[in-house]
C-alpha cells in the first residue's frame, strides 16, 4: 500500500499581511509552499502528494506542475471540504497511510512525519501536539475574568495522519465545521494517538510569524556544495545520450555505461557534496553488471542516498563542453528529464554548454566534457 500527504493550501491567509495568500508569499529566499512541499518530496516514505489549492492560484504552482509525486486539485469553502476534495482524488490510488498537513507548517522535520507514520502502524489516527505549559486565562474587555486549568490540554499541529479508507468514510458522513481531521475522526469514533510534535512546527498566522520561521529555516539549514568532472571520447555510433537525451551525432561516446557525460558529472557532484566519493565507488566499472547501464540509475541512486542523510537538492547545474553536436536545441529536453529523474522542479536544474574555443581535446572533437556542481540542504 502506498502512503500520500495531502497539502491543504487554499486558504487566502490573508491575516499575516503581504498583499497574497501566505502560502505563496517569500520565506528564507523561497516560498512558504516551496519549503512545505519540498519537505514532503523529499521524504523516502511519501509517494504520492495532493496539494490542494484555490483555483486562482493555478500560476502559482507551475514550478510544481511536472514533480512526479504531486497532483494537483481544487480546494473547497472550507478546510474540511478541501480535505474532502483532495481524499476523494486518492480512492484509486492504492493509499494506506494519509498524512494531511497545513501548508503554513513549513518549518516541520523529517523525523516528525515518520513518527507520526510509525504511529499508524498500531493506530487508524495520529497526530502531533504540544503540552500547553503556559498558564490559562479567560478574559474580557481587556480584563483577566478567570483561570483554565491546562492539565491535559494539548497545542495541535499537522501532520496528522491516518488510515485512509478510514479517515476517508469519516469525511464522507461528517456534516462540516470541524477545526481539522483530528475532530472529523474523533466525530466519527476514530481514537487518535498523541505523538509528540516539534516547536518549531509553527503555523505562520500573522506577520511576525514569519520572522521566527526564517530563522528557524536558515539556522538548521546544513548547507553543502559538490563538483563533478567527467570526461568520454567519442567512438562509433550515431547519437550521444547526454542528460538522459539521446541526441543525433555521427557518432557515439564510448564509455562502461551508456557514456552519459553529463549525468555522470551531476552523480558525482551529489556524491561528492555528501562525502561519498563517486560513481567509480558505488558501482564500479569492474563489475559487468553496469556494462551498458542506463545513467540514470546512478543518478537516482545518488538522489536516494541524500534523502536517506536528510539532504534537499536545492538545485544542479551543469555545463557540457563540446563543440559538436549543439546542446541548445535540447537544453530544456534535459532539463526535464534531469528534473524528472531527481524529483526537482525544473527550474532547479540548469543545464547548458560551451566550447573550448577548438583547444584541448574537445576543440579537437575528439570527446566531451562535463562540469557540475550540486547545492544540498538539510533543513
Amino acid at each position: 500500500m502506498k502512503t500520500a500527504a495531502l497539502i491543504v493550501a487554499a486558504g487566502r491567509g490573508i491575516r499575516a499581511g503581504g498583499g497574497q495568500p501566505k502560502q505563496w508569499r517569500a520565506l528564507a529566499g523561497r516560498r512558504v509552499a516551496d519549503w512545505t512541499l519540498q519537505a514532503f518530496a523529499n521524504h523516502g516514505a511519501i509517494d504520492l502528494i495532493v496539494l490542494v489549492i484555490h483555483p486562482d492560484d493555478y500560476g502559482q504552482i507551475a514550478d510544481w506542475a511536472d514533480h512526479h509525486k504531486i497532483r494537483i486539485c481544487h480546494g473547497g469553502a472550507t478546510r474540511v471540504a478541501s480535505v474532502r476534495n483532495g481524499l476523494e482524488t486518492l480512492t484509486k490510488d492504492g493509499i494506506g497511510k494519509v498524512l494531511i498537513h497545513d501548508v503554513a507548517r513549513p518549518c516541520l522535520s523529517p523525523d516528525l512525519i515518520g513518527a507520526v507514520l510509525a504511529a499508524l502502524d498500531t493506530h487508524l489516527g495520529a497526530a502531533p501536539a504540544l503540552p500547553v505549559v503556559d498558564a490559562l486565562w479567560q478574559g474580557a474587555d481587556g480584563l483577566v475574568q478567570g483561570m483554565q486549568d491546562r492539565s491535559g490540554l494539548f497545542r495541535a499541529q499537522t501532520p496528522q495522519g491516518f488510515d485512509f479508507a478510514t479517515l476517508l468514510a469519516a469525511h464522507r458522513t461528517h456534516s462540516g465545521g470541524a477545526a481539522d481531521d483530528v475532530e472529523v475522526a474523533r466525530a466519527a469514533g476514530i481514537e487518535v494517538a498523541i505523538v509528540p510534535g516539534e516547536d518549531q512546527n509553527l503555523k505562520i498566522t500573522r506577520p511576525e510569524d514569519f520572522i521566527r520561521a526564517e530563522n528557524i529555516l536558515r539556522g538548521q539549514m546544513d548547507i553543502r556544495l559538490g563538483n563533478g568532472y567527467d570526461v568520454h571520447r567519442f567512438g562509433d555510433g550515431d547519437h550521444v545520450i547526454l542528460c538522459g537525451i539521446a541526441v543525433p551525432h555521427d557518432r557515439g561516446l564510448q564509455g562502461h555505461s551508456d557514456a552519459d557525460v553529463g549525468m555522470h558529472a551531476v552523480t558525482d557532484a551529489i556524491y561528492g557534496a555528501l562525502a561519498e566519493g563517486d560513481i567509480g565507488r558505488h558501482f564500479p566499472p569492474s563489475d559487468p553488471q553496469w556494462k551498458g547501464a542506463a545513467s540514470e540509475i546512478f543518478l537516482r541512486h545518488a538522489v536516494d542516498l541524500s534523502v536517506s542523510k536528510g539532504y534537499a537538492i536545492g538545485n544542479v547545474d551543469c555545463t557540457l563542453i563540446c563543440e559538436y553536436p549543439k546542446i541548445g536545441p535540447h537544453a530544456a529536453a534535459m532539463q526535464q528529464e534531469m528534473a524528472r529523474i531527481m524529483g526537482l522542479a525544473p527550474d532547479q536544474v540548469s543545464i547548458k554548454a560551451t566550447t573550448s574555443e577548438r583547444l584541448g581535446f574537445t576543440g579537437r572533437g575528439e570527446g566531451i566534457a562535463a562540469l557540475a556542481t550540486a547545492t544540498l540542504v538539510k533543513p
